[in-house]
């Protein structure tokens, strides 16, 4: 089965394809193939990781546990390659640099990929004498229910904890 590689993929393969061809024409033929090995060993991961976070994201992973046992898995297979690498002679400064190559891919495509400017002017502004203030709770993040504003004088500008330590005492009730 054949998959598109997404966006962040695509790019790291071309930062890694360009910084192993200038390994080779700067640095020696060692330095360059561990860098090719780091590289691929990243690339490998972030697909793995890529996809994984689709799943999970999209409702294919049920919770927290099979999501920390791929992370798990992924993490040593990715250290397996390390070591074999290593154990094969890989050139350690170069191998680093093949499985750094994911961050300035990371960053690029972010950049690429960010949401659009939004002038601040344009944007709708509540007036501060209005009154959704009084039903806006700050601790919530929501407006409150009007069951929830009815309730023993509470404060929505106080945290639940400080509600709860004012609807224990009745005669701190407003």
């Amino acid at each position: 089965m054949l998959q598109r590689l997404a966006s962040i993929e695509r790019l790291n393969l071309t930062i890694s394809a360009g910084a192993v061809a200038a390994s080779f024409a700067l640095a020696t033929p060692h330095f360059a193939a561990s860098l090719a090995a780091g590289a691929a060993l990243e690339a490998v991961n972030l697909g793995a990781m890529h996809r994984a976070s689709r799943r999970l994201f999209g409702g294919e992973i049920q919770g927290a546990g099979p999501w920390i046992g791929v992370f798990g898995l992924r993490f040593g297979l990715l250290a397996a390659g390390i070591v074999l690498a290593m154990g094969a002679g890989a050139h350690p400064v170069g191998l680093v640099v093949g499985l750094s190559v994911v961050v300035p891919a990371a960053i690029v495509d972010a950049w690429l990929n960010r949401p659009a400017y939004v002038d601040p002017d344009t944007l709708p502004v509540t007036a501060a004498d209005d009154p959704i203030w009084d039903r806006w709770s700050v601790w919530r993040v929501r407006e409150l229910e009007p069951e929830e504003l009815e309730t023993d004088g509470l404060d929505c500008w106080k945290s639940p904890a400080e509600n709860d330590e004012q609807s224990a005492d009745p005669s701190e009730n407003r």
